[in-house]
């Protein structure tokens, strides 16, 4: 019997630092041919990797996975150019369905921002005559009115009419937590039913604790560490840090920050204001597999957002990786994250964007059985978020 075909329509894909990188290198392990419709990686930098251009491996093998890569404007650092990126993929992928011999068994397509990449997708399954899976980590126009704060009805009625084609073109659509469920499912009423199913993210089998760890990046000042680990941006609301460090100046607290992003020129001059350069450590992005290190070097890791409705609904890719570590877990959020980190006993929540309560909940932390919120970490990860259960569910839904 001939392996299965799966074609991936991913805008963002190895050497970026994403999910489905992992998802393609399992399905490859499990027995199916996979082939990765991509862009060339810019992603979170904002211009072409070293070694990449539209004319440099636009095609690449990779773990067992064929990787095509077509070309797109590169998202630069400001509103216009990622406009242009979104729909330079969009417009390339059209124009690749309509002459590309790819054959597939299935289409799925790994939504994070921007959605317009299901089109491509879409117009291949359409085409071929062949299923389409959707796996949504991004709700939209939502993300597009919270991240991006366009609310024009000029703009956003046209991609509610986009999001709708996208999903009654989809024979399944999975979300990532159960409020994306209900979100997905009220759209259409009850005719959705039955099509939309929760599969939570998983995280990577090399994130995993690490007993006495230790890093170079990191002092060994006896001071209680958080870490912040993945993209700086302003979604992810850590405007609320420097404030609630002045708060803890006479504490002996260090903010470990790892990554990069829109937001974080900003940030530093946040943390320059406040006058707490001293209580934080700023690193540049990790290759993945080093975030486990890093992680386990400290004594607790964090995450926040924005004050709205759509991170209420969202589970964050992050709180995966952290449980998967052992991490005990303080976070400024609410909805789906609060939910996930008082049902499993593994930190502690403040109100988003509440300095002063997030500097009580670093003290309650540091008061607290942090042993017992580790094991209690790992323990609701392996149950809930565990790799094996989570590719068994979806090759159920292939089958």
């Amino acid at each position: 019997m001939s392996k299965k075909r799966i074609l991936v329509i991913s805008q963002y894909f190895y050497p970026e630092s994403f999910r489905i990188n992992d998802i393609c290198t399992e399905w490859v392990k499990r027995g199916y041919d996979v082939t990765v419709l991509t862009g060339i990686p810019n992603y979170p930098q904002g211009k072409f990797f070293d070694g990449y251009s539209w004319t440099k491996k636009r095609k690449e093998k990779w773990n067992g996975v064929k990787i095509i890569r077509i070309p797109l404007i590169a998202r630069g650092h400001h509103s216009i150019g990622l406009v242009l990126n979104y729909f330079s993929f969009v417009i390339s992928g059209w124009v690749w369905k309509l002459i590309t011999k790819v054959k597939a068994d299935y289409v799925f397509t790994f939504e994070v921002s921007p959605m317009t990449q299901a089109l491509v997708g879409v117009w291949y399954a359409k085409k071929h005559h062949i299923p389409h899976y959707i796996y949504v980590q991004d709700l939209w126009p939502e993300n597009v009115e919270t991240v991006l704060g366009i609310h024009s009805p000029i703009v956003v009625k046209p991609i509610n009419k986009m999001v709708d084609y996208i999903y009654n073109n989809s024979k399944i659509i999975l979300a990532t937590s159960p409020s994306f469920v209900k979100n997905i499912e009220s759209r259409a009423g009850s005719s959705r039913k039955g099509k939309v199913v929760y599969l939570p993210q998983y995280a990577e089998e090399f994130y995993q604790p690490i007993p006495n760890a230790k890093s170079e990046m990191i002092p060994d000042d006896g001071a209680f560490k958080i870490i912040f680990t993945g993209n700086i941006g302003y979604a992810q609301g850590l405007d609320i840090l420097p404030k609630a460090a002045k708060l803890l100046s006479k504490e002996n607290v260090r903010f470990v920050i790892v990554g990069e992003g829109r937001y974080l020129d900003e940030f530093k001059n946040d943390i320059r204001k406040n006058g707490v350069d001293d209580q934080f450590n700023l690193i540049e992005r990790q290759p993945a597999e080093s975030i486990p290190g890093l992680l386990c070097t400290c004594d607790a890791a964090f995450l926040s957002f924005m004050d709205t409705s759509l991170f209420e609904m969202t589970i964050p890719a992050k709180l995966q990786s952290y449980m998967a570590c052992g991490m005990p877990i303080i976070a400024a959020a609410s909805g789906e994250t609060k939910r996930i980190v008082e049902e499993s006993g593994c930190g502690i929540c403040s109100k988003i964007g509440d300095s002063e309560m997030l500097a009580q909940a670093i003290r309650k932390m540091m008061d607290s059985d942090i042993k017992s919120m580790s094991d209690n970490s790992l323990k609701y990860f392996k149950s809930h978020f565990a790799k094996k259960q989570l590719m068994d569910k979806m090759d159920l839904l292939f089958k």
